[in-house]
């Protein structure tokens, strides 16, 4: 048994011994290699998949921090901080308004720029032809109007210089205006209308009619009463209150042309209210030689009605003159028609009434009736074609008149 058993001790010592001398010649040959190699590929393949995510995981911090550092993502910065310089150039250019005054001419620049002075040149040109019935239509060539001026504006105050080169008078407006910062006060000084008669204050360009008519042209013309002059005037504007605006003022007297003798100082107030936004309402006097009894003197009532494109406007005047006392009554409608053919213009029908009495020693009337059309183009060109047949104080008889205008202001 002892014998057996180290017999087999023995064959196992040799066997083991031979298999440890072939584990060379074993490694040796390719095939086994390749074999054995192959777990060990897959073996390591975990390792690399798992260190995929660590690389995986570091991306998105790269990520986050590549809108700071990469240029294509730059540009928006850059964008946030053009669009302020941008919009330098492109600031609003002042808008223009007009009058400058309650009846003034001219534009002058809007106060919503407030940096420096701001001058604004200004014109107009009528060219009229017309023929009297009275004169057996013989044709009138004329130019009534070419007026030229500079309106100059600071965020208080303003003044305005008008010339009119067709007229013998050349100096028309020369004034300075100084408003608060809300303009509701303003304090006028120079040579501009005196605050009477409404027909008077509105612009020539905004008139419907070719003339202003018979009544103003009396009362200006023939008895020195409003119309321009040189004087100091206050107004006050309160908007909350239906727009309530009053003006009133002095202003210089007439001269005699016989004596050369210059009166003393005339007064004329207005107030006007805008009760509704279509309905404006107002009162005027005017007072000649004010500081020593006012023999002369008239007071005027006018309303003007404005819904869409149809304007009427109504007013009447009564008072005292030299020949006794008087009173008048004006009405003028329009209607403003847009055409689609080209933009800008308009047709526009006018007509109007005016009627005038002499109630004192002397007793007269005058009356006039107006109608035609008007075609107007972009604000700046106008062309009218109106008959008039009217009685004025000191005609023989009634005629008719005709007239065509052409106008144009910049």
């Amino acid at each position: 048994m002892g014998g057996r058993r180290a017999g087999e001790k023995g064959r196992r010592g040799i066997l083991a011994t031979v298999l440890l001398l072939g584990m060379p010649v074993l490694a040796a040959e390719p095939a086994p290699e390749t074999e054995t190699s192959q777990p060990e590929v897959d073996a390591s393949q975990p390792e690399v998949d798992a260190s995929q995510p660590e690389v995986d995981a570091a991306q998105p911090e790269i990520a986050a921090l590549t809108p700071e550092v990469t240029p294509e993502e730059a540009p928006p910065k850059p964008t946030a901080v053009e669009a302020p310089n941008s919009a330098k150039p492109k600031e609003p250019k002042p808008k223009l308004e007009e009058p400058l005054s309650e009846g003034g001419e001219g534009t002058s620049a809007s106060a919503e720029g407030k940096r420096g002075l701001r001058v604004v040149p200004f014109g107009r040109v009528f060219a009229r032809v017309s023929a009297d019935e009275r004169e057996q239509y013989a044709r009138s060539l004329s130019i009534p109007s070419a007026r030229v001026g500079l309106a100059a504006s600071l965020p208080h105050v303003e003044a305005e210089v008008a010339a009119d080169l067709s007229s013998k008078s050349l100096l028309k407006d020369a004034f300075v205006r100084v408003a608060d910062g809300k303009k509701r006060l303003r304090l006028y000084g120079g040579q501009f209308k005196a605050p009477f008669l409404a027909r008077e204050l509105a612009s020539s360009w905004q008139l419907p009619v070719i003339r202003r008519g018979l009544v103003a042209d009396y009362l200006e013309d023939t008895h020195n009463l409003g119309g321009r002059r040189l004087g100091v005037m206050g107004e006050v504007s309160l908007k909350e209150a239906w727009k309530l605006k009053v003006s009133g003022g002095v202003f210089q007297g007439t001269k005699d042309e016989d004596t050369g003798i210059r009166a003393s100082e005339d007064a004329a107030l207005r107030a006007s209210v805008r009760p509704f936004k279509v309905l404006t309402l107002g009162a005027s006097s005017y007072f000649a030689q004010a500081f020593e009894g006012a023999r002369t003197y008239a007071l005027a009532a006018d309303a003007v009605l404005r819904l869409g494109g149809l304007e009427v406007m109504g007013e009447y005047v009564n008072g005292h003159l030299p020949t006794g006392p008087f009173s008048a009554q004006l009405g003028l409608a329009s209607y403003t028609l847009p055409l689609g053919l080209v933009e800008g213009l308009a047709v526009q029908p006018v007509a109007g009434a005016e009627m005038m009495q002499l109630l004192g020693p002397v007793k007269a009337r005058g009356y006039a009736f107006v109608g035609g059309f008007n075609v107007l183009y972009s604000e700046h060109f106008k062309a009218q074609l109106q008959a008039e047949h009217a009685l004025r104080p000191g005609d023989e008889t009634s005629g008719f008149e005709y007239s065509l205008q052409l106008a144009t202001r910049f």
